[in-house]
C-alpha cells in the first residue's frame, strides 16, 4: 500500500473541520465542566458538609471504579427509557466532564491542603467572612498550584474524545474511519488523524511544562 498525497490532501479538510467543530469543541466544554464541577466536589468534601459530603463521595467513588465508556453508553442510550434525551454532543461533553470532575476534585483537594495553615488564621485573625476567605485567600492559591495538573486532565480527556464516536458524534477519528470506508483506503485519513492529534496535544503539553517550571520557581 503506497501513501496517496492526493487523497491525503482530500481528505485534510473535512478531517479538521470535525476536529475543530466536534473533537476540540468537546474537549473545551467537557474541560470547563470537569474545572467547575470537580472544584464543587472538592469544596463540599472539604467541608464535610453532613450527607452532601458522602454522597458526593459515594459519587466520585462510583464514576471513578466504573469505565468512561459505560457512562457514556448510558447517558445516551439508557437515558432515553427513563425519559431524557441527549444529543450525542451534550451526552458526549457531560460524560467526559463529569468523569474527569471526579478526578479533579482530588486534585484541587490536594490544593486546598496546601495553602499554609496561617493563611487561615490570618483570615480568622482578620474575622473576613467565609465566602471571602475562600474567594480571595484560598481559592486564588490553591488553583494557582493545580493548573499543570488541570491542564494534564484536559489532555487526557482530548485523547479520549474518539469514545464519543460510540455515541455517533461525528469527531475526529469517526470521521476518518468514515472517509476510509467510502474508498477502503485507511492509512492516509487514519494517519492524519493521528497526526493532528499529536500536533494539538504535544505543544500543549510542553507549555504545560514550563508553566509548571513556572509556577515552582515563582
Amino acid at each position: 500500500m503506497n501513501w496517496d498525497w492526493n487523497y491525503a490532501f482530500e481528505a485534510l479538510p473535512e478531517l479538521l473541520t470535525h476536529f475543530a467543530k466536534y473533537t476540540l469543541v468537546a474537549t473545551v466544554l467537557g474541560t470547563i465542566l470537569a474545572a467547575i464541577l470537580g472544584l464543587v466536589f472538592a469544596i463540599i468534601r472539604y467541608l464535610r458538609i453532613p450527607v452532601l459530603a458522602q454522597l458526593t463521595t459515594a459519587f466520585i467513588e462510583f464514576i471513578r471504579s466504573t469505565p468512561l465508556l459505560i457512562q457514556l453508553f448510558f447517558l445516551f442510550f439508557a437515558l432515553p427509557s427513563l425519559g431524557v434525551t441527549l444529543s450525542p454532543m451534550t451526552a458526549g461533553v457531560i460524560g467526559l466532564g463529569v468523569h474527569y470532575a471526579c478526578y479533579c476534585a482530588d486534585v484541587y483537594r490536594a490544593g486546598i491542603e496546601a495553602v499554609p495553615t496561617g493563611q487561615w488564621e490570618a483570615s480568622t485573625a482578620l474575622h473576613l467572612p467565609q465566602r471571602i476567605t475562600w474567594q480571595r485567600v484560598v481559592l486564588p492559591q490553591a488553583i494557582r498550584n493545580v493548573l499543570p495538573a488541570l491542564g494534564n486532565y484536559a489532555i487526557a480527556m482530548f485523547k479520549e474524545t474518539p469514545f464519543l464516536a460510540l455515541i455517533t458524534v461525528p469527531e475526529l477519528v469517526h470521521t476518518a474511519r468514515a472517509f476510509g470506508s467510502q474508498t477502503y483506503e485507511w492509512l492516509e485519513p487514519l494517519t492524519l488523524a493521528g497526526l493532528i492529534f499529536l500536533a494539538a496535544s504535544y505543544p500543549t503539553a510542553l507549555l504545560l511544562r514550563r508553566l509548571e517550571i513556572k509556577l515552582k520557581t515563582s
